[in-house]
């Protein structure tokens, strides 16, 4: 394992592309026919066809820089995808937020008056992801 290996999208993308397609589905099902999600730092509902976005908590190359002096990039896939990282969310949100860190974009008071955050719901959802992130990591470096 190399650790000072360059970030790359591809396995990560490959893994991403099923959970969406996990998500849809249930989403689908949920909605009688219909996408519904639950936007994971605001609370609200969106529907198929809203301006919405599959969204890693921590971001793909956030995990990759911090494991893959531990993890394969297979494993990092697997990591980055689990379903405690992966939620959805508006565009709006998502493109705002990037690859920062989300426990510092969060801790910004205009992002969470800005795009009317339930700041309780998404930092329970970061420490979700993160503790997942963790525990996955302590297995797979195993």
């Amino acid at each position: 394992m190399n650790p000072s290996r360059p970030y790359s999208r591809l396995e990560i993308d490959k893994v991403f592309n099923k959970v969406k397609a996990e998500m849809h589905a249930e989403a689908l099902q949920r909605g009688n026919g219909k996408a519904i999600y639950q936007d994971c730092y605001t609370g609200k509902t969106l529907y198929g066809g809203d301006p919405y976005d599959y969204e890693h908590i921590y971001g793909s190359e956030w995990v990759h820089t911090t494991y893959k002096h531990l993890l394969s990039d297979a494993q990092i896939a697997q990591v980055v995808n689990c379903p405690e990282n992966v939620g959805v969310t508006t565009r709006v949100i998502n493109q705002s937020k990037g690859k920062h860190n989300p426990e510092s974009w969060f801790a910004q008071p205009h992002h969470i008056e800005n795009n009317d955050i339930d700041l309780n719901l998404a930092l329970s959802n970061i420490r979700k992801a993160k503790t997942a992130i963790e525990k996955m990591v302590a297995k797979l470096a195993k």
